[in-house]
């Protein structure tokens, strides 16, 4: 880092301006998705912004509470400036908060950036409600800006154009996170920027190439954030290993750090490339223990012509070889994301996707429904393959001339209930056999297809579905969609529903009552203290069960922890709305607002 990046990172640290201090000029705020998401785009505005940070309160908001709350908090201490990172998953609350905020202070100074604001601005309601918007990166911008306006002469051009910074010259932001951050909320890091490939539906596709920090830099970073007590990290970098040597040398860091401390370990996210994974790479993973290190790799189409026709460069072969060789020769947590509505791709071309994924056994595979992001090249497909988005955040694909939108209504119901099902880790016997080809119906898709129609039909939701009233439902539709007796797959749902920790009561239990508290006589069977609760199974369905199912529970439904992986992979806000999965709407928060 040069001196002029290590002079503004001190400038900001001195002010204390990580925490949220009353009575500043300027208020630099964003809506988070979640509390636990600590936005890692507003601190890099603050740590470079210099002497400005000292007058800058940085106020992070959750998205969902009640707006008036909001308001109060932006305002509480009187700014003169109020600047929002927008995204695609706070856009329209944002716009509703400006309102409000306008409405309680006319003269106060709206300031916008952010990936939703840097294309297509015109188009956007919430523009005419900005004094001034920053498009691209606001690193520096933002504090050139903030000079401007309190401290004269205004700009004279509303737009702003960000200037992508000498990254060797960056202040770091990390300094930034306080010590409660550090605690409660998951740690977003990046070791590059950019992307050197072309895949139509992300907005990297307009990065000219990959841009690395210096890694010593990084490493002493990431050394100061460890030894705060940080322990959850997730790398934002679009390709982690474009550069075997720099991710061997990260990789490297924690395995010391796990190895020295082994009761407290660290858990780090990264996103990879599928098909580049040499040897020397392989080797580093294979050193981290369970439950330390995950990978989001993103598949999305395993179709030549698709891939060919929206610029994504796969070896498909490759990239099966190496998901091949994570699952079975390391301990790493697989998250594997495909993307529905891509141009030209049919149902049979998504559910033989899906098939061909399954047989490779990652441990979550996340149905994502494509977005027409603002810029994103995708939109040249709009006309020659009929694709009609959804003018509405997050802009979803409606149809195509491939998937009517029939189809794509029943894939994006599927995608809800297959992480209800299989993705949650709290029923995975049944989802095994949800995903177990039949002779009636040998695609696994088109089962998991089904049944999340059935679940549709008979809930008339796919949210706010107890536990119960799920296992039960699935038990039915397994009744009559599965060669195994009704009583083996109520047993199987019974042991399920004990591991996951649940005390209610399913109701084919014959021991046992509601609040998990036994009847007199009741054999028990102990699960994390909860009450026990006695299975139901007579040998007849036992030995049935050793000779089905013994040994087939399917690695997607395996028996990670219960909650583990929507835990493991809650999605990384700057980078994925809630949601939709996958590089779908993979917004990096790189010195933007």
């Amino acid at each position: 880092m040069g001196s002029a990046a290590e002079s503004r990172a001190a400038q900001a640290l001195a002010t204390g301006v990580a925490a949220h201090q009353s009575g500043r000029p300027v208020v630099l705020s964003t809506i988070n998705a979640r509390y636990t998401h600590a936005s890692l785009g507003l601190r890099y505005l603050v740590a470079n912004a210099g002497a400005m940070a000292a007058r800058i309160d940085l106020i992070e908001l959750v998205s969902g509470r009640p707006l008036a709350r909001m308001a109060d908090r932006l305002l509480a201490g009187n700014p003169r400036v109020v600047a929002f990172g927008v995204y695609i998953w706070n856009v329209v609350e944002t716009e509703a908060l400006i309102r409000e905020l306008r409405r309680r202070n006319p003269k106060l100074i709206v300031v916008l950036g952010g990936p939703e604001v840097s294309h297509e601005l015109d188009s956007q309601p919430i523009s005419a409600l900005a004094d001034y918007v920053i498009q691209g990166p606001g690193d520096l911008a933002f504090g050139r800006l903030v000079a401007q306006l309190l401290e004269g002469p205004r700009p004279l051009n509303r737009v702003i154009a960000g200037d992508q910074p000498d990254l060797a010259e960056l202040a770091l932001p990390y300094g930034q996170f306080s010590d409660e951050d550090l605690r409660t909320r998951t740690l977003y890091v990046e070791a590059s920027r950019g992307c050197p490939f072309k895949c139509e539906f992300c907005l990297s596709a307009l990065d000219k190439t990959a841009w690395p920090f210096p890694l010593p830099a990084i490493l002493t970073a990431l050394a100061d954030l460890h030894r705060r007590g940080a322990r959850r990290f997730k790398f934002v970098d679009r390709t982690f290993n474009l550069k075997p040597a720099t991710s061997i040398a990260i990789l490297e860091c924690f395995l010391r750090w796990i190895e020295a401390t082994p009761d407290d370990p660290c858990f780090v996210h990264f996103e990879l490339v599928p098909d580049h994974l040499p040897d020397a790479l392989k080797a580093v993973i294979a050193r981290f223990p369970a439950g330390t290190l995950q990978f989001e790799i993103g598949i999305q189409t395993f179709n030549p012509a698709v891939q060919q026709r929206i610029s994504r460069r796969q070896d498909n072969a490759r990239a099966e070889a190496n998901l091949r060789w994570l699952r079975t020769a390391s301990q790493a947590h697989l998250h594997v994301d495909l993307i529905a509505g891509l141009p030209g791709e049919d149902l049979d071309s998504f559910a033989a996707g899906f098939d061909r994924l399954l047989a490779l056994g990652p441990h979550e595979i996340q149905l994502g429904i494509l977005k027409r992001l603002r810029g994103a090249p995708i939109a040249r497909h709009v006309d020659g393959y009929a694709l009609d988005f959804d003018p509405a955040p997050p802009y979803a694909i409606r149809s195509s001339a491939a998937m009517p939108a029939s189809v794509v209504t029943a894939i994006a119901t599927t995608a809800r209930f297959h992480d209800l099902v299989v993705n949650s880790g709290r029923m995975p016997r049944l989802a095994s056999r949800v995903l177990q080809a039949m002779p009636e119906e040998p695609s696994p898709f088109r089962r998991l297809l089904a049944l999340s129609t059935a679940l549709a039909t008979r809930f008339g939701r796919h949210h706010a579905i107890a536990l119960e009233a799920l296992v039960e439902a699935t038990v039915d539709w397994l009744a009559d969609h599965d060669s195994l007796p009704r009583k083996a797959i109520e047993a199987l749902a019974i042991d399920d529903y004990v591991a996951s920790g649940a005390c209610g009561r399913l109701h084919f239990m014959t021991r046992g009552r509601a609040g998990g508290r036994p009847t007199a006589g009741a054999s028990p069977h102990v699960n994390r203290d909860r009450a026990p609760v006695k299975r139901v199974a007579d040998s007849a369905v036992a030995a049935a069960l050793h000779a089905t199912v013994e040994g087939s529970v399917s690695p997607v439904a395996a028996a990670t922890p219960p909650r583990q992986r929507r835990h493991q992979h809650d999605q990384i806000v700057p980078t994925e709305t809630a949601s939709a999965g996958g590089e779908i709407v993979r917004q990096h928060p790189e010195g933007m607002l």
